[in-house]
C-alpha cells in the first residue's frame, strides 16, 4: 500500500515520531499536491489559439509572470477572450484603481493554496464568489492599469502558491509542460473537456499512420501506428473522459521476441507515445483508460 505524505504525517504525530518526521512527510504531501496541480493548468485562451508569452519584457515583473500577445500590432488583441486556466472560485473581480498596476483583475482560487491572476482585462465576465470551470470565459484582453500607466493590450498572467509575493509566484505549466521561459509560443489545449484535442498522428509524430485501433469502453481509444520510412511502430492511448484531469492511462507495445515497452501513469490527455522498431516482425499492443483495457494478440507482422 502506498502511503501518502499526509497519512504518514498523521501517523508520525499519532505515535509521537517527532515533529521533524511529520514536517518532512507534510512537505512531501505538499510536493505531491504541487505536482498534481501543475499538470492541470491550461493556457488561459480558447482551444486551438496560439499565443506568445514573455516573462522578461516588462520591468514590473518580479519572477515568473507572463505577458501574452498574439497580434502583430500594439492593440491587435484588445477584446480577445480570456478563459480560466483551471477550475476554481473567483476571489477577486474588480478594477484595482491606483492600488497597483493590475487594472481590471480576476483572481481564481484553485484550492491547496494555488491561485491564478489575470490582469489588465478590458472587461470582466465573472464575479467574486462565482465558481468557474476550466475553459470558462472570465474576461477579455485589455490595457487597464493604474492612472498614468499607459500600456498596450496584453494579458498579464500569474500562478501563485501560498503567500509571500513575489517568492510565491510559480513557473507556469500548461498541459503538463513548463512554459519555455523567458519567451515561447504555446497552442491552447483548453478545450472544455468535450473532446480530446490531440490526434494519434500528432502524438506519434510526422510519418506515422494509424494501422489499427481499439475502443476502451467509453473511456478512450488505443491506437497502433506505423512509419514505413523507419520501420517503427507507435502506440498511444487517447482519453475520451476526464480530459484535463490526470487519471490512470496506459499504452504498451511489444515486438515478438523483445521486452514489452509501457507508458503508464496519471495523464491528462494520453499515454504514450511508445515506440519500437519492428520491420517484418509481429507486435502485441494495447492500452487502458478508466476501467477498460485492450490487449491484442501478436499481429500486424511487418506493418
Amino acid at each position: 500500500m502506498k502511503l501518502t505524505g499526509a497519512f504518514v504525517a498523521g501517523l508520525a504525530l499519532l505515535f509521537g515520531l517527532g515533529s521533524a518526521t511529520a514536517a518532512a512527510a507534510d512537505s512531501a504531501s505538499r510536493s505531491e499536491q504541487a505536482q498534481t496541480m501543475a499538470t492541470n493548468f491550461q493556457l488561459p485562451f480558447p482551444c486551438g489559439q496560439t499565443w506568445t508569452g514573455n516573462s522578461s519584457a516588462s520591468s514590473a515583473h518580479q519572477a515568473w509572470e507572463i505577458d501574452f500577445n498574439r497580434g502583430s500590432s500594439a492593440d491587435a488583441d484588445l477584446g480577445d477572450t480570456v478563459v480560466a486556466a483551471a477550475a476554481g472560485t473567483v476571489t477577486i473581480s474588480a478594477h484595482q484603481g491606483s492600488t497597483n498596476g493590475f487594472g481590471n483583475l480576476v483572481k481564481i482560487d484553485h484550492g491547496g493554496g494555488w491561485a491564478t491572476y489575470y490582469a489588465h482585462l478590458n472587461a470582466r465576465s465573472v464575479s467574486a464568489g462565482q465558481t468557474v470551470t476550466q475553459g470558462q470565459k472570465i474576461g477579455t484582453v485589455g490595457k487597464t492599469s493604474k492612472p498614468g500607466n499607459n500600456i498596450s493590450a496584453h494579458l498579464h498572467y500569474e500562478v501563485r502558491l501560498g503567500a509571500g509575493y513575489p517568492s510565491n509566484i510559480q513557473k507556469a505549466v500548461f498541459n503538463g509542460s513548463t512554459f519555455g521561459y523567458p519567451a515561447a509560443s504555446v497552442t491552447s489545449r483548453n478545450c472544455g473537456g468535450s473532446a480530446n484535442p490531440y490526434t494519434p498522428q500528432e502524438v506519434c509524430g510526422s510519418g506515422y499512420n494509424v494501422v489499427d485501433s481499439a475502443a476502451l469502453g467509453g473511456s478512450g481509444t488505443a491506437y497502433l501506428l506505423y512509419n514505413s520510412a523507419n520501420g517503427n511502430n507507435c502506440v498511444v492511448t487517447l482519453k475520451a473522459t476526464s480530459l484535463g484531469t490526470a487519471t490512470a492511462t496506459t499504452a504498451y507495445l511489444e515486438v515478438q521476441g523483445s521486452t514489452r515497452k509501457t507508458d503508464s501513469g496519471n495523464f491528462s490527455y494520453y499515454a504514450g507515445p511508445v515506440y519500437a522498431n519492428a520491420p517484418g516482425k509481429c507486435v502485441k499492443w494495447g492500452g487502458k483508460a478508466g476501467s477498460s483495457a485492450y490487449d491484442s494478440p501478436f499481429e500486424h507482422c511487418g506493418s
